[in-house]
């Protein structure tokens, strides 16, 4: 009779943590009465398994990562990742295999929508803004530089919208720069790639350098390599932690910007109204002298491409769109948020700033990048009699500088990833580790950085200089290269057979923005050329060699541009993408358009009063009117824009919460007539505007017509407010009593509206 040895088919395993050791027992659970049942125990230290599981699994996210698949339904398309040349050999330019590699990058989807928005923030809200906005105000005056940012913004309006349909559809990795690979031409990819990476390659020394002459406001004995290389390093550190840390880095430090934003735009008002005693009322006075415009429509010109790259950065929103969890989602509220904010920090800001500073102030002609006090900022806080604000303004400057860096090192290192990814760049820089960082693209942007230690150099600011002539026009090609791609999708997308409706997301203006923001930038890049030729500080007995400089140094981004592009050109023989050769299902996502749009018509039921008012069909009817007339009135577009969408969001408030307190808005209604009276500005169009709105919200039987006449009155009233405002502080008679009632009329008509 033979003894066979009990089955062991079942194991269950068992572990017990505790403090001190970790027990692991097996037993055989197959045959629980028979007699050979067995147990196993071990005692193993805890402590150390943990310490080098931890060390493992952070060694192991440096490894390679392996690409993403193309799943149906989701990523699609299903070409090849490295399909063969047609001719062994051959210079042939595979632009599947391109499209496929960008779509299938192993970077961290990790971003959220607040990233995203601060994100944009922090690569736009720089030394653009606080530093070199003084030589756009000592250049073309007040006027110029207010009329420069309105117009650049509303550009920056249709080309934004243009990039958010492109990413929420194709949220791939290289984002504008692989557009135009795929729907432009591959050379004009390769060319629009290296001339974004090289923007920011070259940004963040200039970024470290400012940094370091930023510190020599408190301190000139300490060497700036000391604070060159802190700063390097700190840059490093935030990106090699991935980009959840880049993205909660961003955020910080945008909110930093933004809180010093407004606080120095409550400070100016203060300031110029007289509540500094040191400084007394202020008004328009510098407007008037010097000026309002400085060297005419030169100056204007001029003024121009510092506006550019003042907004330099909201593009990188795009980028993130690769490493963004929901870009459907998060994309287009982000973009459309940033835009809004970025214009009106800088329009409202600089406005001020102009109403503090003169145009010909000597210390804001040397407000080069590098040099902070020479910022508009510091100098108005300065000239207000203040000590220790201006520490302060130089450390947000400092914070921004910083800021700027950071966001170099991201959009450099995944500029470079996808051009590698491509086959247009080193097959090196295309590394993406386990913890989705562009390991290798990331240690190169950084090593670029080490031109910064030039900053000890007594020849520091010639190598700047040049280094700025690289990136200073390469934003326009990039804005222009957007606006193309969204043509050329949007006429490839309807040669498929495909209608608007599909689209996930759809650019308000439409193809009409794009073509209009387009050709603004042609007209910019030509207006640049003529400064440049003929600069509006031109000397008479400049030499030859000088001039010839200039031209170089002001329109360096050209011949790099068309050296590129025609390079790869003449190398791999590429073609323009026809109509039925542009790839429009790799790394598609897709979407249930109408699914998605009866969920948030839903969700639309539980919003609060002001996001309902806010989000109403009569809003978008009137944000709609206001981007036809960006797209058919140029220059008129940029007023309609701010002053339009004001006024009926205003407007909106005031009939939603019509129906819950009549009783409250007539009362207001009437306190906003007696302040009108009172202030004594303006007297008979506010009593008029006052007196008709008041009679028309008694007849709101009929919604759509009274609402559009409401509507048309509120836009009326708020331009009249605007115009009171202008008037009282234009006028040196009126003084600060009158100024401050009609700022105290313009609080009143706000409280009345809410």
């Amino acid at each position: 009779m033979s003894h066979d040895p009990p089955k062991t088919t079942d194991i269950k395993v068992e572990v017990a943590l505790t403090r001190d050791v970790e027990i692991i027992e097996m037993r055989n659970m197959s045959n629980a009465s028979h007699k050979d049942e067995s147990t196993t125990t071990w005692a193993i230290s805890a402590p150390k398994l943990e310490d080098d599981k931890e060390q493992n699994d952070w060694l192991d996210g440096f490894r390679r990562a392996d690409r993403r698949k193309l799943k149906k339904g989701w990523d699609k398309g299903g070409y090849h990742s490295e399909p063969k040349p047609h001719v062994p050999g051959d210079r042939y330019f595979d632009i599947r295999a391109a499209n496929a590699k960008t779509a299938t990058s192993a970077l961290a989807r990790e971003l959220k929508g607040r990233h995203l928005q601060m994100i944009a923030f922090g690569g736009a809200i720089g030394t653009g803004l606080f530093i070199t906005s003084g030589s756009a105000l000592h250049q073309g005056g007040p006027g110029s530089v207010l009329l420069s940012y309105i117009v650049i913004g509303a550009l920056q309006y249709c080309t934004m919208q243009s990039l958010a349909e492109l990413c929420v559809i194709f949220p791939i990795a290289g984002s504008f720069s692989a557009f135009s690979t795929r729907f432009l031409d591959p050379s004009w990819g390769f060319s629009m790639g290296w001339n974004y990476c090289l923007q920011w390659l070259f940004t963040l020394p200039l970024e470290i350098i400012a940094g370091a002459f930023t510190i020599t406001y408190w301190n000139e004995d300490i060497s700036k390599s000391v604070f060159v290389a802190i700063f390097l390093a700190a840059i490093f550190i935030i990106n090699l932690f991935g980009v959840k840390a880049y993205g909660e880095a961003e955020f910080v430090f945008s909110i930093i910007k933004v809180t010093a934003i407004v606080a120095f735009i409550l400070l100016g008002i203060v300031i110029n109204i007289g509540g500094e005693p040191t400084s007394g009322y202020i008004g328009g006075r510098y407007w008037i002298d010097p000026g309002l415009f400085n060297n005419g429509f030169k100056g204007f010109c001029s003024v121009l491409v510092t506006s550019c790259f003042s907004f330099t950065g909201t593009e990188l929103i795009g980028l993130a769109a690769a490493e963004t969890a929901n870009p459907r989602k998060s994309l287009p509220s982000a973009i459309k948020q940033v835009f809004w904010r970025i214009t009106l920090f800088y329009i409202v800001a600089l406005m001020l700033v102009s109403l503090l500073v003169p145009h010909d102030d000597p210390r804001i002609l040397d407000a080069s990048s590098s040099n902070s006090a020479a910022s508009p900022f510091v100098v108005a806080i300065e000239t207000a009699g203040t000590t220790v604000l201006p520490s302060v303004m130089n450390a947000v400057i400092l914070i921004a500088v910083i800021s700027v860096g950071n966001s170099s090192v991201f959009g450099s290192s995944r500029t470079l990833a996808a051009l590698a990814d491509q086959s247009m760049a080193p097959a090196i820089f295309s590394y993406v580790d386990k913890q989705g960082r562009p390991l290798a693209a990331i240690i190169f942007s950084c090593c670029i950085g080490l031109l910064a230690f030039i900053a000890d150099l007594k020849a520091h600011d010639v190598v700047f200089n040049w280094l700025l002539s690289i990136s200073s026009l390469a934003t326009l090609f990039t804005w222009g290269s957007i606006c193309l791609t969204h043509i050329r999708f949007r006429n490839a997308w309807a040669h498929a057979a495909h209608t608007l409706e599909q689209l996930p997301f759809r650019s308000r203006p439409g193809t009409y923005g794009s073509w209009f923001a387009l050709a603004g930038y042609v007209l910019v890049l030509l207006s640049q050329v003529w400064v440049a030729v003929d600069p509006v500080d031109h000397k008479q007995n400049e030499s030859t060699n000088d001039i010839v400089q200039n031209i170089f140094l002001n329109l360096m981004a050209v011949p790099i541009v068309l050296i590129m592009y025609l390079g790869h050109k003449l190398w791999y023989r590429t073609n323009f993408v026809a109509l039925d050769d542009i790839d429009i299902q790799t790394g598609r996502r897709y979407y249930r358009v109408h699914l998605m749009s009866d969920q948030e018509r839903e969700a639309r039921v539980t919003w609060p009063l002001w996001k309902r008012a806010y989000r109403s069909p009569f809003f978008l009817i009137s944000e709609r009117a206001a981007n036809l007339a960006v797209t058919h009135f140029g220059l008129t577009l940029p007023l309609l824009a701010c002053v339009g969408p004001l006024a009926m969001f205003v407007a909106r408030i005031w009939l939603t919460c019509w129906k819950q307190y009549k009783e409250q808005v007539l009362l207001k209604t009437g306190i906003h007539i007696m302040s009108n009276i009172g202030s004594g500005i303006n007297i008979e169009t506010d009593i008029m505007l006052s007196l008709a709105q008041t009679l028309f919200l008694w007849k709101l039987k009929r919604p759509l017509k009274e609402k559009i006449l409401v509507g048309a009155l509120m836009g009326l009233e708020m331009i009249a407010s605007v115009a009171s405002i202008v008037k009282a502080t234009l006028v040196k008679e009126t003084g600060m009593a009158k100024n401050a009632w009609a700022l105290t009329n313009s609080i009143t008509t706000w409280t009345a509206l809410e």
